[in-house]
C-alpha cells in the first residue's frame, strides 16, 4: 500500500520564519486545478486554500502525497518523490519562499510526524469502506465547520480524488458514498459533503 503523508500544521505549529524575507516576497494567486511553479521555486507558504501533492506511477496513476492548508510549507526541496508536483484543490494564495529562509522549529517537525501517523492508521483499515469513513472523519476535522445536520467538509473532491487518497478506484469510491449516504452517514450535495453524526463515526461498524 503506498505511502501518503498530510502534512497540515496548526498555526501553532508554523515554521519559525523570516518575516522580513516574507514580506518582502510577492503572493501569488492560482486558481482552482491550477498547478504551483516548482521550476522557479523550491518552495512556497500557502496563505490561504488547499494545495494537494502528487506524483505518478509507472503504469501513469496518479498518488497523492498529501494535502497542505494555510500556514503550511511545500515544495520540491522537501521531497524526495520524483516526478512532484502541487496542484491547487481551491483557489490559492502562496508566497515563494527560499529554503535559506526557512528555519522549522521542534513543533513543526511533531506536527508532520503526528499527522503521518494518523494518516497511515486510516490507511492500514483493510476495508476500502473503513478507510474511507475515517478519511472523512479526518477531512471534516481539517477542513470542516459545524453545520445543523453534522461537519460539512468544505472542499470539493471528486470521487477520483478520494481514490487516489486511498489507493483504490472512482467507481468503488462512488458505490461506497451511495451506500453510506443510504445509511445515514453523509449527505451529499453538489460540491458538498456533510459528515452526518461524526461523533458516532469512530464507534460505527460496517
Amino acid at each position: 500500500m503506498q505511502s501518503t503523508l498530510f502534512p497540515l500544521i496548526p498555526r501553532s505549529a508554523k515554521a519559525d520564519l523570516s518575516t522580513r524575507s516574507l514580506a518582502q516576497a510577492e503572493t501569488r494567486s492560482f486558481k482552482r486545478r491550477s498547478p504551483i511553479p516548482l521550476r522557479q521555486v523550491s518552495l512556497w507558504q500557502i496563505e490561504s486554500g488547499v494545495v494537494r501533492m502528487l506524483t505518478w506511477l509507472e503504469d501513469g496513476s496518479t498518488v497523492t502525497l498529501g494535502l497542505c492548508g494555510a500556514g503550511d510549507i511545500v515544495g520540491q526541496h522537501l521531497s524526495k518523490i520524483d516526478p512532484y508536483q502541487l496542484e491547487c484543490l481551491t483557489e490559492v494564495e502562496a508566497t515563494p519562499l527560499s529554503p535559506d529562509e526557512w528555519f522549522p522549529d521542534l513543533d513543526y517537525l511533531l506536527a508532520r510526524v503526528q499527522q503521518a501517523e494518523e494518516f497511515m492508521l486510516i490507511r492500514s483499515y483493510r476495508r476500502v469502506e473503513e478507510m474511507l469513513l475515517k478519511l472523512l472523519t479526518w477531512l471534516s476535522k481539517k477542513f470542516g465547520r459545524e453545520v445543523k445536520q453534522g461537519r460539512l467538509i468544505e472542499l470539493r473532491l471528486t470521487h477520483q480524488d478520494l481514490a487516489e487518497l486511498l489507493g483504490t478506484t472512482r467507481v468503488t469510491i462512488t458505490r461506497i458514498l451511495k451506500q453510506f449516504e443510504q445509511q445515514g452517514l453523509v449527505q451529499r450535495l453538489p460540491n458538498q459533503l456533510t459528515l452526518l453524526q461524526p461523533e458516532a463515526i469512530w464507534h460505527y461498524e460496517i
